[in-house]
């Protein structure tokens, strides 16, 4: 007899699809805006400074708020998170479609940020608890996994076709039918959550202090290298960060019910996996934004053309995610990270190597097809690791806290990277842009090496 709360194996296939659409909306609109941006610029009136919070909008709240979403996925019930983030989605797509002015639009980009920072945990906890631990979750992870990564790299595609045939507002309206849909098979196929808590058991003053320090990092963190380190707004953020945050430890000593159960900071895989997903972060996802330069900077491609070059690394990755899948059931999933890792390290060597002003695309594919296996690889590896060992009830909680290190690793990997290359200076010529480029591609490569050093904290338990 199965149990009351997983559905049957027949419908197992069902619940992953929407799982999966899940990941892939959330993954789409961290790219799908970037090819409508000058439309939208010349539309609704904004300065070249403030056009860049189209995007960083909606990773500042995505990332300040992963860790509440995290908890109330746990507190409030997986279902009913996931069909609220889903219609937050939605509602805030169609405002964002349309929209006659630039406060309103970045406004709606937080919006979905926020939805994203409750749908991601929500999914991520509903496949550790609708699949069993081992060979079974893991290929719901790799088909999950799959999905987003497919996402961040078909976004620019998407959008260069959307924004041709249609304008800038498709890029939001497109998520009006998805989101509405997930949410209507979410309530049709997902069993159903137990009664609410009592309000006592939230720990609100930690849930209130984490968001506001996260968020202001994230922010800061975003806005510096433009501003100035030594901004008086960046200052006065970095001070409010630290203050929101030491009030967030004092909070979790005290309370009976914290946010963040101390007893999963004594779980070594899971720290190996916020490590892990961290690392990845600031290392595979900051690699498209250096390609994207590339290609349109130095190669002159259009949105289109940029669009269609990522669809190798697009199809590779999805391929890498069940390769990993595939590899962790044959060798552990210590061994297979470290594969993967090394993998990715090769091929990223590779394309720094093939980076050249007169270079073609094919002269890259070796790199790009073992830099994007890797990342596949990798992507489901941590997500295995994160997951293993942890109790149904933390299963939110957890993959919060590996989601929100996703985010703030990338968001510091990204502002270093661009250090390093130089590309926010406006006098920057064709050359000095394209040693930029290969010089922050080989930081990545040390980065994705001294990953490996991660996988040292995670448990033998869990090579299942």
């Amino acid at each position: 007899m199965n149990s009351p709360s997983a559905p049957s194996r027949q419908r197992l296939g069902w619940p992953l699809v929407v799982l999966a659409a899940a990941q892939l909306v959330i993954s789409l609109d961290f790219s799908i805006v970037y090819v409508a941006l000058p439309g939208i610029g010349s539309d609704l009136g904004f300065s070249g400074q403030d056009l860049q919070w189209v995007v960083s909008a909606y990773v500042v709240t995505t990332g300040g708020f992963l860790l509440l979403g995290g908890r109330a996925t746990d507190l409030l019930g997986r279902r009913r998170i996931f069909i609220v983030a889903a219609l937050l989605y939605a509602v805030s797509s169609l405002v964002g479609g349309l929209s006659e002015s630039a406060g309103v639009l970045i406004a709606v980009r937080a919006v979905q940020g926020i939805g994203g920072s409750l749908l991601f945990p929500a999914a991520l906890s509903l496949v550790n608890t609708l699949y069993e631990e081992g060979p079974v979750r893991n290929r719901a992870l790799a088909a999950w996994g799959a999905a987003g990564a497919g996402g961040l790299c078909f976004g620019s595609l998407l959008g260069g076709v959307l924004v041709d045939a249609f304008g800038w507002p498709a890029v939001f309206l497109v998520n009006v039918p998805l989101a509405g849909a997930i949410a209507l098979a979410a309530a049709l196929l997902f069993p159903a959550d137990g009664p609410l808590p009592k309000q006592r058991n939230f720990d609100l003053p930690g849930a209130l202090t984490a968001t506001a320090g996260i968020t202001l990092l994230v922010f800061v963190l975003i806005h510096a290298p433009e501003a100035g380190w030594g901004s008086r707004s960046v200052l006065i953020c970095t001070a409010l960060s630290v203050i929101s945050l030491s009030l967030f430890v004092l909070v979790e000593a005290r309370t009976r019910a914290p946010l963040t159960p101390g007893h999963l900071f004594r779980h070594r895989g899971l720290l190996g996996a916020m490590a892990l997903t961290a690392l990845f972060s600031a290392t595979f996802s900051s690699l498209p934004y250096f390609l994207t330069l590339y290609f349109q900077t130095v190669h002159g491609y259009s949105a289109m053309a940029t669009g269609a070059a990522f669809l190798v690394p697009a199809v590779v990755v999805a391929a890498g995610t069940k390769v990993g899948e595939r590899a962790v059931a044959r060798l552990g999933v210590r061994t297979m990270l470290l594969g993967a890792m090394a993998t990715g390290a090769v091929g990223a060597l590779l394309l720094a190597l093939a980076f050249d002003s007169d270079g073609s695309y094919l002269r890259l594919l070796p790199g790009i097809v073992l830099m994007s296996l890797g990342q596949g690889a990798t992507w489901t590896g941590m997500w295995i690791v994160a997951s293993t060992g942890i109790p149904a009830e933390d299963q939110g909680i957890a993959s919060g806290l590996a989601s929100t290190t996703l985010q703030v690793g990338g968001a510091v990997g990204l502002a270093v990277l661009v250090a390093v290359a130089g590309t926010g200076s406006p006098e920057l010529t064709s050359a000095a842009l394209l040693n930029g480029i290969r010089d922050a591609v080989y930081v990545i490569t040390a980065g994705i090496c001294l990953g490996a050093v991660a996988l040292l904290a995670v448990r033998r338990q869990a090579n299942a």
